[in-house]
């Protein structure tokens, strides 16, 4: 039984593989968690990972359909805990980026006039033009990619307006490739919105607006103005900017939750609903980034994520308005080659023990002796090359090192490239956090970060040398993958 005497806060995420819940107190203190696996819990859709892979192999989807009935079981779970609705003061959340959904002419109304004696899912079974929305994973939109990128002048013109490039699992890419391929549908849409936006739309009881740093990710936004860029609407499908309409800032209070909700669970009449942003702003947020702040996370793919005030947009990387700093950007470069390829050296040079591994990488003195890897299993994001590259302090290209000085070259070398790509950006690595912003507020009384490691003064010495050489010899390697 979850008993609340005080306000309370809601986060929904609406992921890949699950819906999430999280309520947080005055203080900042989680007092309920729960969580709708998608696979598991609502098998009659039969996803596997939360997606549908298309036979294509490129084509990947989700039911819409699903995330409705999701956020009725998930409400339900938490009422049958005992969680008191009504101290809930205000609702946010985020969602997968790119992922866009289609409501059908005529939903508008519908959503207004929610009977709270039903479920979301019957309510609006028939809402939808396109049940299958594409999502992040999709791959299949080459041709909108190209065609987009030549009418504004190029890859880097669309980066310069919309802070990355085409990319297939942009949003302006697919919603041109519905457009294309099933008009009928596209021509039954009301209003399109981003899943996170759509989320948002459920608890208002009305058209949610996308906010600036979820619209980032569309390929369709400027960045700078803040606006729907007319040549890429143009370049997208006719009538966009009516199915899309403004979008408004990350922190925008929408409005007051739908009676719906009130009704039916009890949530007060005075709940907000303020808005929703992308799963990647919203790890920024959550992470507290601040000015000059970057954050690395080591996964399969690794991501840098990068708080930043004057972006260099580039072909590479991708450049996203601050979720929660209007006058910010957040920088967002994504690395395939991560910790496969970490455990990979790891079996090779320390028998598959990290403690080995460790101990060799202090074996050997920081900058490697001028020695310097690149390591590209599959081929990179960033730069678009595969292969393994080996130089010794003249630049010249050597066969082997030995197992200590591979695994240290194999760890500096993937963090000067996460450097060197972050500085493309606009990343300055002297910023220091000063003017402090309203959100950093908010958060100052949850629990700090712990300090793990401090850096060595005398890394710059060592490391600055080794950047330039790295940018140079990643330009030699990308060279050599494209002739």
């Amino acid at each position: 039984m979850t008993t609340l005497t005080n306000s309370c806060y809601l986060g929904f995420d609406f992921s890949t593989q699950q819906l999430k819940v999280v309520a947080i107190d005055g203080n900042l203190q989680v007092i309920h968690q729960n969580n709708v696996q998608f696979d598991s819990d609502l098998p009659a859709f039969r996803t596997q990972g939360g997606v549908h892979v298309h036979g294509d192999g490129l084509t990947v989807t989700s039911p819409v359909h699903m995330w409705v009935k999701a956020l009725d079981l998930i409400l339900e779970k938490m009422k049958n805990a005992g969680f008191d609705f009504s101290c809930v003061k205000a609702i946010s959340g985020s969602g997968q980026q790119h992922g866009s959904v289609y409501w059908k002419n005529g939903t508008r109304t519908s959503l207004q006039l929610l009977d709270p004696d039903r479920d979301l899912h019957s309510l609006l079974q028939d809402s939808f033009a396109v049940l299958d929305s594409p999502v992040w994973m999709d791959s299949s939109t080459v041709k909108q990619c190209q065609y987009l990128e030549s009418a504004v002048g190029g890859a880097q013109q669309l980066a310069d307006i919309t802070g990355s490039r085409a990319y297939e699992r942009f949003t302006s890419s697919q919603i041109a490739k519905i457009h294309q391929l099933q008009p009928n549908k596209y021509n039954e849409t009301e209003r399109i919105s981003l899943v996170s936006s759509f989320a948002a739309s459920l608890f208002l009881g009305d058209y949610a607006a996308i906010d600036y740093s979820d619209g980032s990710g569309m390929n369709l936004m400027d960045i700078f103005t803040k606006q729907w860029s007319l040549p890429c609407l143009k370049a997208t499908a006719p009538m966009l900017a009516a199915k899309l309409c403004d979008p408004t800032p990350s922190t925008a209070l929408l409005g007051s939750i739908s009676s719906y909700f009130v009704k039916r669970f009890g949530f007060p009449e005075h709940c907000k609903v303020v808005a929703f942003t992308g799963d990647n702003p919203g790890s920024l947020a959550g992470m507290r980034l601040q000015e000059g702040d970057i954050a690395v996370s080591l996964g399969t793919s690794d991501t840098v994520f990068l708080w930043i005030t004057e972006p260099r947009p580039a072909v590479e990387g991708h450049i996203f308005c601050n979720p929660v700093d209007c006058s910010s950007y957040m920088a967002l470069i994504c690395y395939k080659n991560g910790s496969l390829t970490r455990e990979r050296i790891r079996n090779e040079c320390s028998g598959g023990s990290w403690e080995s591994f460790s101990s060799a990488l202090w074996s050997t003195p920081m900058g490697n002796n001028g020695s310097i890897g690149i390591y590209f299993d599959v081929v990179e994001i960033i730069p678009p090359a595969i292969g393994i590259y080996r130089f010794d302090q003249h630049d010249k290209r050597v066969d082997a090192f030995t197992r200590e000085v591979e695994i240290r070259a194999l760890v500096e070398g993937q963090f000067l490239a996460k450097r060197v790509h972050a500085q493309k950006l606009g990343y300055r690595i002297t910023l220091v956090a000063g003017k402090g912003v309203s959100f950093t507020d908010t958060v100052r009384g949850a629990a700090a970060a712990q300090l793990a490691v401090r850096p060595n003064p005398s890394a710059e010495e060592v490391y600055g040398p080794l950047l330039k050489r790295y940018a140079g010899l990643e330009a030699r390697v990308l060279m050599t993958t494209t002739q």
